[in-house]
């Protein structure tokens, strides 16, 4: 495997892992609104991915400066081309952490009220407008012979997109449903596993569209085996929810979530973002790489530092593992 294949496959698993972990995030940030009842409720599901959100994020800035550092010409063309919806997306989760720290700092009503909004749109959007993007860099969009982006916002907005956006929305907040069922007591818990069973069922819709148009058009003999280990794990999870498994459910869930972005880099290598206008202009995973060299100091970074970010992150969870209820929620002051 040469340098840069490998670190196509280290950016693969960077952002996947993101969307694993930060899926179930805006997938609590969507509950607040859906299923949560009153601010007690509100507060618990907050509370379940309080002390987590933040190092998720932390995958998200290790895939974009990884992206950048190995593949330049990759992330230039992508940032320049996407900027409207990244820059929606960054604006997001900047409000979307302001509003976690803020949101009990004052007890007024409409305090407590704007911030917890925040939450929820500054969730519900990144989840809707990553399918979006990913979307549209497994299909394929104008990219000029001069490798930039040649096209304009509403390029990104066929309904092939907009179904990806569609697809990781409903998917982000069945996972989220399914984490909340598992995180929570009482009777919200009971509510999170009626409500992952509804968004799951959209989700399991929405997968056997996209998927298989995914497949149909730029889709390959790697990427298939991806594609029905998702519609499975999907399933399996649904199943596993409905008896109240949620710990199984929840580790289908995400293995729903890996298969499905695993199914979109397979699909896309050796590109790493194909051109509609001429498949001769499609970037190479070759082609826009760094040179070898860097790639090796890369590498040595890599090897060093990830177990690292792993491990750490693996022990917090640990240390934050119990489930919590409204009974755990002190009254406000």
């Amino acid at each position: 495997m040469h340098l840069h294949d490998f670190w196509f496959l280290l950016i693969a698993v960077l952002w996947t892992g993101y969307f694993f972990l930060e899926g179930f995030d805006f997938g609590i940030g969507v509950l607040t609104k859906t299923l949560a009842k009153d601010r007690t409720e509100r507060r618990v599901l907050i509370n379940t991915i309080g002390p987590v959100w933040d190092g998720n994020e932390v995958w998200l800035i290790t895939a974009a400066g990884a992206t950048f550092a190995a593949f330049p010409d990759w992330y230039a063309t992508l940032f320049s081309g996407f900027y409207l919806p990244l820059l929606a997306v960054l604006v997001c989760l900047i409000v979307r952490g302001v509003a976690f720290e803020y949101r009990h700092k004052r007890n007024e009503e409409r305090w407590q009220r704007n911030w917890e909004n925040a939450i929820f749109w500054c969730s519900l959007l990144p989840a809707f407008l990553w399918g979006v993007a990913f979307a549209n860099i497994v299909r394929g969009v104008p990219i000029g012979p001069d490798k930039n982006y040649t096209g304009d916002v509403l390029d990104l907005l066929s309904p092939y997109a907009l179904l990806g956006g569609l697809f990781t929305l409903v998917l982000f907040t069945f996972h989220g449903a399914v984490f909340a069922a598992l995180k929570t007591v009482g009777d919200i818990r009971d509510r999170a596993r009626a409500h992952a069973a509804r968004y799951g069922l959209a989700a399991a819709a929405l997968a056997a569209a996209f998927l298989a148009w995914t497949q149909a058009e730029s889709g390959n003999g790697r990427s298939l085996p991806a594609a029905v280990v998702a519609v499975v794990a999907l399933l399996a999870a649904l199943a596993l929810n409905r008896a109240g498994r949620e710990g199984w459910a929840f580790a289908l869930s995400g293995v729903t979530v890996v298969a499905v972005f695993a199914m979109v880099f397979l699909a896309l290598f050796p590109d790493v973002m194909p051109s509609s206008s001429d498949p001769a202009w499609s970037l190479t995973v070759s082609g826009a790489a760094s040179s070898p060299y860097t790639l090796k100091i890369m590498t040595w970074i890599a090897g060093f530092m990830t177990p690292v970010i792993v491990g750490y992150q693996a022990w917090t969870y640990w240390v934050f593992r119990k489930r919590i209820g409204t009974q755990h929620i002190p009254a406000a002051h």
